[in-house]
């Protein structure tokens, strides 16, 4: 029980390196530049491989460098890619990340993600129908999305939806997914109408808000419950978000408690935060089990 799918973006991360943000109209000098592999899909699926899941990544790439890229990047990972489709005349999707002043910026580029639509679902049924777990992000358009939540959902196939980034989603449709991950501010664009702690008690054990350093928090037997994150010091936040859904998707496919998979999310994105990028920062399944055992 480890097979995980995950539908969703591939990037590829363009990030720039500077000791402030420009502001309109101003040109400043940076300090680096690197090119990353990225994408929340391409990255939850690495984060998942890399902690021990048979991992099968489903999307689109363009017909180009970037593509090709990806591609090599996935299989370096142990990843099947059997299913990711290669779209001609299209670009492959970029992200566009500025580091400044301890925090990150990002611009993204769509590209071949926004061709990931109900066939490319559909060609990949077999292997979705087979797993004990498939992911999905909202980098990919909406309406494939929903058709993944529900066609999942007809299937008994259990779904992690990680509603990032931001998007107003029907909650008739969003309540058949098993697991939702929002953090706070993607989870106020779900329920505006709503508290935290009154979304949570009303979705006990299937909302899980990510509240930062502070850990995550979910409902359960009428109560909130907070799972504290561990105190380090952060070199780079990207793929944080990514790497503790890949984390806490292995842990519950792997028969871990949702408490203890949530513990578990937190620690893989705490070592995550101390390394450079979304995907070089993400820790293997040997480097948790030692960050646990002497945390």
């Amino acid at each position: 029980m480890n097979r995980i799918v995950v539908i969703g973006s591939c990037n590829m991360d363009i990030v720039v390196l500077a000791d402030k943000r420009p502001t309109a109209g101003e040109t400043i000098m940076g300090n680096e530049l690197h090119i990353a592999h990225g994408g929340k899909g391409a990255n939850q699926a690495v984060a998942a491989a890399r902690l021990g899941a048979e991992v099968t990544m489903v999307g689109c790439i363009g017909a180009d460098a970037y593509g090709q890229m990806i591609l090599d990047n996935l299989k370096e990972n142990h990843i099947n890619t059997d299913y990711i489709v290669t779209v001609p005349n299209t670009t492959t999707g970029t992200a566009h990340i500025t580091l400044a002043e301890g925090d990150n910026s990002i611009i993204v580029i769509p590209g071949a993600n926004a061709k990931v639509d109900e066939s490319v679902v559909g060609n990949a049924w077999s292997a979705i129908e087979q797993a004990d777990l498939v992911m999905v992000q909202n980098e990919i358009p909406i309406p494939t999305v929903e058709y993944i939540v529900r066609r999942c959902h007809d299937a008994n196939v259990k779904v992690l939806l990680n509603p990032a980034p931001a998007a107003d989603l029907n909650p008739e449709w969003l309540e058949l997914a098993t697991y939702i991950t929002p953090n706070e501010h993607e989870l106020s664009a779900l329920y505006p109408n709503q508290s935290t702690q009154e979304t949570l008690l009303a979705n006990e054990n299937k909302i899980i808000v990510t509240l930062g350093s502070k850990g995550v928090g979910y409902a359960d037997n009428g109560e909130i419950h907070t799972v504290s994150g561990f105190k380090v010091d952060p070199v780079d936040t990207t793929g944080a978000g990514d790497t503790f859904n890949g984390a806490f998707a292995t842990a519950i496919v792997n028969g871990k408690s949702l408490a203890d998979a949530l513990h578990y999310g937190n620690a893989a994105a705490a070592l995550s935060i101390q390394r450079l990028g979304a995907q070089g920062g993400m820790p293997t399944k040997d480097e948790v089990a030692a960050f646990l055992a002497k945390s």
